[in-house]
């Protein structure tokens, strides 16, 4: 028989070992219960990525479209005017582009009774839209119905009421060639880039006069808020020549003379 003394020295020791033991189980059902939420943690947010990788195609069809570009401004008003002797012809169309950073292109072009195009007559007035990198005569072999890719040469310059205009033409092109022929002139203030094309004429000459009497014979209507427009309208105005179909002795007719200097 234990001595009383001997029954109280095991009693602690045994509920020592009982604590001990619920304590680990509690540290183990608390570690298992934390384990079970990431795990499902972890799910969860598997679940979502699959569904948002299942409405990846939809996303992209509601993505924003690209910046806007050049759009037709039915409702402005032209804003200018040739005035042609030549009643063979008939102008086209009168097209008014505009651009959300403020650019305008008003488009003048002719066709003959075959409705083949004859000529063309662009001044674009820019805006933040307009890239100074870009050559300025990108786009004008399209224009011509030649291909994107087609080089340019310069083939001279011509004498008009806004200063000298350079002209282009195909590369290699000869003189009587039956090719088109482009032009483009550009003022720095205001920011106005007058250019186009014609293929009026059996040679470089009749073409040149053309080109020449377009653009003496082309007249401001309206420039809106813009008095440095109508400035340079009105200098031009004054230095206006008349017509001659067999070109002005004084031009630059030769290709040997277009080494251009300063802004065209």
């Amino acid at each position: 028989m234990q001595s009383p003394e001997a029954s109280m020295a095991v009693s602690p020791t045994r509920t020592a070992i009982q604590l001990a033991l619920l304590a680990f189980a509690d540290e183990v059902v608390g570690t298992l219960a934390h384990l079970f939420a990431y795990v499902g943690a972890l799910a969860l947010f598997a679940i979502l990525a699959l569904a948002a990788l299942g409405q990846l195609p939809d996303l992209r069809d509601h993505e924003p479209a690209g910046k806007p570009g050049w759009s037709v401004a039915d409702r402005s008003h032209p804003a200018f005017a040739v005035s042609r002797n030549d009643s063979s012809d008939k102008t086209a169309s009168y097209i008014i582009l505009r651009h959300p950073e403020g650019g305008r292109r008003d488009v003048l072009r002719w066709s003959d009774d075959a409705g083949r195009p004859v000529a063309e007559l662009e001044i674009y007035r820019q805006g933040a839209e307009f890239d100074v990198t870009r050559p300025a005569t990108a786009d004008l072999a399209a224009r011509m119905g030649l291909g994107a890719a087609t080089a340019l040469e310069q083939a001279g310059l011509i004498d008009t009421k806004f200063g000298p205009v350079a002209l282009f033409r195909p590369t290699g092109t000869m003189e009587g060639a039956q090719a088109c022929l482009g032009y483009l002139k550009r003022s720095e203030e205001p920011a106005l880039q007058i250019s186009g094309f014609t293929c009026q004429g059996d040679g470089l000459p009749s073409r040149r006069a053309a080109i020449a009497c377009t653009l003496n014979r082309l007249t401001l209507l309206a420039s809106g808020n813009e008095p440095r427009l109508a400035e340079l309208f009105a200098h031009a105005e004054l230095k206006r020549g008349r017509c001659d179909p067999a070109g002005p002795a004084d031009w630059l007719l030769g290709a040997a003379n277009a080494q251009l200097r300063g802004a065209l």
